[in-house]
């Protein structure tokens, strides 16, 4: 619910953010610094550009964690979710639907996958197990006639034996947990617990830790052969499979994650505070450092003044400039900043500058691709 209260009352201007540590200090903070720079709307609900490509970036990263599966898993074009008809709600309905999509909850958002799994069983010539990923789904509904939002799942629909269903819940948790924890700086905020549904079957949900609290951000449960038998009622003869040596109905394992919530985790996670210094001044700078694989601009390129302007005259207000500009880079977790100056068109050398560590290095322009290259797929295996 944190993060719906944050975006719901990003109109008013109201909400909080975490900084380093815990507690509610920060949350402020990183609600005017999201805004500002555009990773949140500013006066209403939803994401902003950069709040989108973050989103994108975490989608991707999911898409290449199902493809490590040594099992198949086909994705699906986006599957359509119940969409709320665009009409005037009260503030009550608008809250209850918010934290209903956020923690998951919608009915129909596998039901896309169980239509496909007949077909294509051909595919994987009618052997268990694999998984079907519907990469995304859009939540809409409209609050007080004006605001428009949407909320952002992926799903991996897992069909194996009733047999082994127990075992891949637990494989599916180990590698969902470890994945959210990856690219996180604070890693122990992503824990687990498990429930029991009202019919008995087990489940794993996964939370982050807010400064106000735990919240959802992704479901595992076992669905058993319920909803596939009530797919395809009748003969149910197509709808087995080989395990082994037998053919057997499978069941049904479904992970949910809601990818607005873990954008809105890691940027909770990546806020940190840090000293800048300008001559005698010291003041505290904000820094989003967002994982290397999630943050949504790598590189930015600073074109530096000419040897030709008088630098008695503006070399204050030059250096003012630039470390004002080095700020808002941090702000939008631009992992490098690349300057180029005259010298560079005389010896090709640029000064590489670092997010995380603030150090300066001077290096040909010729290496900067290998460079960035390795530093990304480096931080991509760890």
């Amino acid at each position: 619910m944190a993060l719906r209260r944050a975006v719901l009352r990003a109109g008013t201007g109201g909400c909080r953010a975490r900084s380093t540590g815990p507690g509610w200090e920060g949350y402020e903070a990183l609600l005017e610094l999201c805004q500002r720079r555009h990773f949140l709307r500013a006066g209403q609900p939803g994401l902003g550009p950069l709040g989108v490509a973050l989103r994108g970036q975490l989608t991707a990263e999911w898409r290449r964690a199902g493809a490590a599966c040594l099992q198949p898993i086909f994705a699906l074009h986006p599957l359509p979710c119940p969409v709320l008809p665009h009409t005037p709600c009260s503030p009550q309905t608008y809250w209850q639907v918010t934290v209903l999509q956020a923690a998951g909850l919608n009915v129909g958002y596998h039901t896309g996958a169980l239509e496909q799994y007949v077909s294509c069983l051909e595919l994987v010539n009618k052997r268990l197990p694999y998984g079907l990923n519907a990469d995304y789904c859009y939540f809409l509904f409209t609050f007080l006639n004006y605001v428009s939002c949407e909320r952002t799942m992926s799903s991996l629909v897992w069909f194996s034996s009733a047999r082994t269903i127990g075992q891949w819940l637990d494989y599916w948790l180990r590698q969902r947990l470890q994945w959210w924890r990856k690219f996180a700086i604070g890693p122990s905020n992503f824990t687990s617990s498990d429930f029991q549904d009202e019919e008995g079957r087990r489940g794993v949900n996964l939370y982050y830790s807010f400064p106000w609290g735990k919240e959802l951000i992704e479901r595992l449960q076992n669905l058993g052969d319920k909803e596939l038998l009530q797919m395809y009622p009748g003969d149910c003869s197509k709808l087995r499979a080989r395990d082994g040596r037998k053919n057997v109905v499978p069941h049904v394992l479904s992970v949910t994650g809601n990818l607005d919530q873990g954008v809105l985790a890691y940027l909770c996670d990546s806020l940190q505070l840090a000293e800048s210094s300008l001559g005698k001044k010291t003041s505290q700078r904000q820094v989003l450092k967002l994982h290397p694989c999630l943050t949504p601009i790598k590189v930015a390129v600073d074109m530096g003044r000419g040897p030709a302007m008088d630098l008695r005259q503006i070399v204050r207000v030059c250096l003012f400039e630039y470390i004002l500009v080095l700020n808002v880079y941090d702000e939008m977790s631009i992992l490098f900043t690349i300057l180029i100056t005259d010298a560079t068109l005389e010896n090709g050398i640029v000064q590489l500058r670092s997010r995380d560590t603030t150090m300066k290095e001077m290096m040909h322009i010729s290496k900067l691709k290998d460079f960035l290259t390795n530093y990304i797929t480096a931080a991509k295996n760890v």
